[in-house]
Parts: structure tokens; sequence; C-alpha cells
């Protein structure tokens, strides 16, 4: 194994000082542009990797962001071991009704947001996803290595949370304040889901109106169910007190609310979804039923995933910015970074509905 090659080889060979070849690195403003190839040039040839932890040290910084998700797949024990290619390729038939599709294309969405804003100020991002007992475990060991933590709501205990907020800045995705200290960046549930509510009684005129909502520890699952409370009262209908039907905001969990709303009849004229995944769900379960959206049941959904636009009919849904959650909540992370004693911040991005064919609009 060959020599690694060190920063004072670099140095030798560019002709110029290791101060110098540090300030190309982290400060090549401070150096001519002669310098700079010089020992880039010197980079080139000795094939130098500058030492990351070594600059982690010098700044006190990891230059890292932290990213932690609850378990949204529903995998339970280890991923099954990989079966190596050893024979011819096998054909299989791939039955609609087979594998159910993941649920997480809102986290996959958050996601791409966190990592754009991370990567446009030269920051990386490390992601973990709390799953089953060791968790917590995994949450505390992200911890001490990244500059700052951005987790979804609930994704981990108050009490661990808390002591994560005492070493390094906290963001939190969804859910309301709670009397805590962290910064938190969500969506106007409460609004967007009144407004699809009172779009569907008013303009359709349909007041056999049902929410069938998601997890009921969901902060998004509760606020969009007092939005759609909101929209019945305003209407003068009463409103229930709990959703008609929850599940786990999984499609394939919505196909299965879809075939007992079918098994019970009669369905309900409109079905307003907590989420789009739900609703595409529900929407499989009808139309295999025989039933047809919209002249049969309204379903309406929240989220814009791209999946609702692809549905026939296309599913009517509240867009709320998933990406600009991930960027915001990076932006929010990095001037807590840079100012640690300014006041807690609260970001609640806009929302828009989409009226499509699966509420009679368009259709």
């Amino acid at each position: 194994m060959q020599k690694v090659p060190t920063v004072y080889d670099v140095a030798a060979l560019a002709g110029v000082s290791i101060a110098t070849v540090s300030r190309v690195f982290r400060k090549p403003h401070e150096v001519s542009q002669a310098t700079q190839d010089r020992v880039h040039a010197a980079v080139l040839d000795l094939g130098y990797v500058p030492s990351g932890s070594a600059r982690s040290l010098a700044a006190r910084r990891a230059g890292a962001i932290g990213l932690c998700f609850p378990d949204f797949d529903g995998i339970d024990g280890g991923p099954a071991p990989i079966a190596y290619a050893d024979g011819p390729v096998d054909a299989q038939l791939d039955p609609p009704e087979g594998v159910e599709p993941s649920g997480d294309l809102y986290i996959s969405e958050v996601m791409l947001g966190t990592e754009l804003e991370a990567w446009r100020h030269g920051m990386a991002v490390t992601i973990a996803v709390a799953r089953g007992e060791r968790g917590t475990e995994i949450f505390d060991n992200l911890a001490g290595r990244v500059d700052g933590m951005v987790t979804l709501s609930r994704t981990v205990p108050e009490r661990l949370l808390a002591h994560i907020a005492r070493r390094i800045p906290v963001v939190v995705i969804a859910g309301p304040r709670a009397g805590d200290e962290y910064d938190h960046i969500g969506t106007d549930n409460v609004a967007g889901m009144q407004a699809m509510t009172k779009h569907v009684v008013d303009v359709h005129g349909i007041r056999d109106v049902a929410f069938v909502g998601g997890p009921a520890d969901s902060p998004d699952d509760h606020d969009r169910f007092e939005g759609f409370r909101a929209g019945l009262l305003a209407a003068g209908i009463v409103a229930p007190p709990e959703p008609l039907l929850r599940g786990d905001f999984t499609r394939g969990h919505g196909r299965i609310l879809g075939r007992r709303l079918v098994e019970a009849g009669p369905v309900p004229r409109a079905l307003v979804c907590s989420n789009d995944q739900t609703a595409l769900g529900v929407l499989d379960a009808l139309l295999a039923a025989g039933l047809r959206v919209p002249d049969d049941v309204i379903i309406t959904g929240f989220d814009g995933i791209d999946a609702s636009e692809m549905s026939r009919p296309r599913i009517t849904t509240v867009r709320q910015p998933m990406r600009e959650l991930g960027r915001a909540a990076v932006d929010t992370l990095l001037c807590r970074l840079g100012d640690p004693l300014m006041p807690p911040q609260t970001r609640t991005l806009p929302v828009t509905v989409l009226l499509r064919e699966s509420c009679g609009c368009l259709a």
C-alpha cells in the first residue's frame, strides 16, 4: 500500500507553506489564482484528499446536518440477505395487488429539499431512520456527529429530543409548538383542509361528507381534521367528533379502508382523505368495486405528491410545499447556528388547493 500523501507533501510539491495550502481549501479568495493552480496541480499529482476530521476539529464544526425520520416503511426486522447472481434471470408474474407501494413519498420530497439546501451551503446530510427498539440509540449516535438536527415531529421521545437540544440545535418539521424551545417548520394544514371542505360543500353542493384520517397521534392529521370540522361548521353542517375511519397514511391501508366502506355501504357522497396516499388507496378500492369517481363518490387528498396527478381520475388535493419544508428546515438550522440566542422560530408555509377530476372539476 502506498504512503498516504499529507498536506506537507502538497506544500513541498507546490512550493508554498502548509498555511497557504489550507487557505486554498478554506479561503480561496485570499490566495492568488496562480498559487491556487499550483496547489490544485500538486493535489491531483499526489492524489491528496483533505482530512475532513482535521478540518472539523479546527472549525469546531462537523460540516453535516442530521436528518432523522420515523419508520414509515413498516419494516421491523433487518433486510433479507443479498442473493448474488448464480443462474439464469428469473421471470415472475407481477399482479397489481402484489407488493404494496411505499408510503414515504412525502418524506422523499422533504429529504430532497433538505439535501438541496444543505448542498447550497456546502453542508453534508446524514440520514437515519428511527426504526424499532434501536431508534433512540441511532438518533443519539447521529446527534454526536452533526452540527444540528432536523427531525419529523414525534419521531423520537420528547425527553431524548430535549436532551439532544442541549448540545446541538434542533428543528422540528410538522406539529405545533408544545411549550418547547425548538424551531418549528410546518404548513397551514388547518386552512388548507378547511378550504378543501368548503369547496366540496359549497361548489359541489354535497353535505354527506366524511373524513378518512391517518394515525391518531399524527399532528398533521389532527390539524387537517380540525380544518375539515371548521369547513363543515361554517356551512351549518354538524361536524363529527372523530374521523369516519383511520389508516396509516399508506396507499395499501387506504385500499383496506376503501373496501370496508364498500362492504359497510352506502359509501358517503364525498370522502375527504387526510393525505394523497390514503386517497389513492380508497380510489383503487372504489373503482375495483364498480363505483364511479366522481359520479358516485368524490375523493380528495392532501400533499400534492406526483402519484396524485398520475391516477385516473386525478386526485383533487391540497398541495403543500414538501420540498420547501426541507429547505426551510435547513435554512432555519443554519440561522440558529449563526445566532444561537435568537428566539425560537415558527415558520408556516402556505398551501394550494388543486382542483382536478376526482371532485368533478375538469371532469
